[in-house]
């Protein structure tokens, strides 16, 4: 599966997770019994977990509440794509999972991100919690903004 993510820019480009200990948001759905999960899980690049009765590790393993069945998924190893001021407005991959048992139904734009202002001036405290974001870039003497930030799941 592919994560695609779609956000309004003002003088900004290249917004992305900050860095490979960012906490990425997710809500699942069991591919066994159809369960929605109820809450976000969360997942960090730079951490796997052990699957059960394997040699195998994976950055996401969850074991069903409903049917108990375990699933897991894991980044797939190619960096996110820093989201341009090119793809504004549109969708564009952020990153890939590799999905077993399970799939990601939703995504919230949780943590801290970073973006560029265009004359280079960097932001390293973005917070997309609330949909919108705001501030001032001193170098080019211009309000930046973050707005209306949407996500979709896709096959990769």
């Amino acid at each position: 599966l592919k994560l695609e993510i779609k956000a309004e820019l003002e003088n900004v480009t290249d917004l992305a997770p900050s860095g490979d200990d960012f906490e990425y948001s997710f809500k699942i759905v069991c591919n066994s019994c159809h369960e929605d999960h109820p809450k976000y899980v969360t997942l960090k690049r730079s951490e796997t977990r052990n699957i059960s009765n394997s040699r195998g590790s994976a950055h996401l393993v969850w074991r069903c509440g409903n049917c108990k069945k375990e699933s897991s998924a894991s980044f797939v190893a190619e960096p996110s794509k820093p989201y341009s001021a090119e793809s504004n407005g549109q969708f564009a991959t952020l990153l890939k999972m590799e999905c077993r048992g399970l799939e990601f139904t939703d995504f919230a734009p949780t943590g801290r991100w970073t973006c560029k202002g265009e004359t280079g001036t960097n932001f390293s405290d973005v917070d997309l919690e609330d949909d919108d974001w705001v501030d001032y870039d001193e170098k080019a003497k211009v309000d930046v903004r973050i707005s209306n930030i949407e996500s979709r799941w896709a096959r990769a």
